[in-house]
């Protein structure tokens, strides 16, 4: 990017609402140079408390929709509010580019923006919303306009990539992968905490931890199913589940009809100080994750937090989850489509004594070296200097 030049980066998803996309904005353009960007980021509970910690450029806007089609009326009244707000952040910014962090809405209001200002754009992929965009005749169609319009597109994973190419028919020239990262300094091994460990009714258990949001391609059902035949081997596990969404309620049932709601701590969003020590002071982590329909797990940047933190690992197969990790030393990737086989890889794992803690330390020297904040965001740098 030449010097002066500014561009407006939209994102519905941002700190201090909680996804891993949003908290892979923040971090990257957090560490790119501050007067070369803005967020237009979307409104949320505590935002203006949040925006005036940062020394960002943060801007707020109504990015929330329950349509995100052209074809209704509440739609297209959604778009022309957003498209306004964007004129005006342009005219108020100076803005000459646009970076979108998803297709939808973010990507269909550059469209539009670029049709009729010819202001170039760039959107993230993240490989689930090109997916579940093809279950809608019309959506499919918007996407399409959004990825074939685009000055390049930032793939999450060489799977999102893959996807672009040989499902949308991308040109493998306008793709880009950029993984996301973490703080090594941040996310980073600690000692057992006893103290922490029985404020959360860990202690002398074995802990599986997931985070993420309680949606079915997460897989915290097949866990869940899975869970009486690992307790039958390991008696003290406990099965630790961060994250909110709209299957809470289906899964707390689950874990009373498979009667281990003992052994199911549901503990909602946390912060992301108590997010790390969760990390910490579990002894397995893992991203049961499955395709569903047309939903898929893009990249699983949660896999990548809980090797940081010296924790070994276990993903299903869908998407780009092995990119994540060492398969086979830092962590290991599974069909966890049937409790049973979840099951065996577990328990398989936890048997593991010795080896399962070196298998930490391996992941944990991998994801700082390939993943850590400051060599994600050089590279991104370089690619957005490079890219028109």
């Amino acid at each position: 990017m030449a010097n002066g030049e500014k561009t407006l980066v939209l994102s519905e998803v941002f700190p201090p609402r909680h996804g891993g996309s949003g908290r892979w904005f923040f971090e990257l353009y957090s560490r790119l140079p501050r007067a070369e960007y803005t967020i237009a980021a979307g409104c949320t509970s505590g935002d203006h408390s949040f925006d005036a910690k940062q020394s960002l450029d943060i801007r707020r806007i109504r990015l929330s929709s329950k349509s995100w089609g052209l074809l209704s009326f509440e739609g297209i009244r959604f778009y022309w509010r957003a498209f306004r707000d964007v004129r005006r952040l342009v005219n108020e910014t100076g803005a000459t580019k646009l970076h979108c962090g998803r297709c939808f809405p973010e990507g269909v209001i550059a469209w539009i923006y670029s049709k009729l200002y010819r202001s170039p754009y760039a959107c993230y992929v993240h490989g689930e919303d090109i997916q579940t965009a093809t279950l809608s005749r019309e959506h499919a169609i918007l996407v399409g306009l959004v990825l074939r319009n685009s000055a390049f597109l930032l793939a999450n994973s060489k799977n999102t990539a893959a996807l672009l190419k040989n499902s949308w028919q991308i040109d493998e020239g306008k793709i880009q992968v950029l993984y996301p990262g973490i703080d090594a300094n941040r996310f980073k091994p600690a000692a057992p905490d006893s103290t922490f460990l029985a404020k959360m009714g860990w202690l002398n258990r074995t802990v599986m931890l997931t985070v993420g949001r309680l949606q079915k391609r997460k897989g915290h059902d097949m866990l869940i199913r899975a869970l009486p035949t690992i307790a039958e081997r390991y008696p003290d596990v406990l099965y630790a589940i961060v994250g909110g969404g709209d299957q809470l309620e289906e899964l707390q049932s689950l874990a009373i009809e498979q009667c281990v709601d003992d052994r199911v701590h549901f503990l909602g969003e946390l912060s992301d100080e108590q997010m790390i020590r969760c990390y910490q002071q579990c002894t397995l982590f893992l991203l049961p994750n499955r395709e569903e329909g047309r939903d898929i797990e893009g990249f699983g940047l949660v896999l990548v937090e809980a090797q940081a933190c010296g924790k070994p690992v276990l993903a299903g197969t869908s998407g780009g989850t092995s990119e994540t990790m060492l398969v086979g030393k830092s962590g290991i990737v599974v069909d966890c489509r049937t409790p049973d086989t979840l099951a065996q890889a577990v328990n398989s794992l936890l048997n593991e004594g010795s080896r399962l803690r070196k298998r930490g330390e391996i992941g944990r020297e991998y994801v700082s070296e390939r993943y850590d904040w400051t060599a994600c965001a050089a590279f991104a740098a370089k690619v957005f200097s490079e890219r028109t």
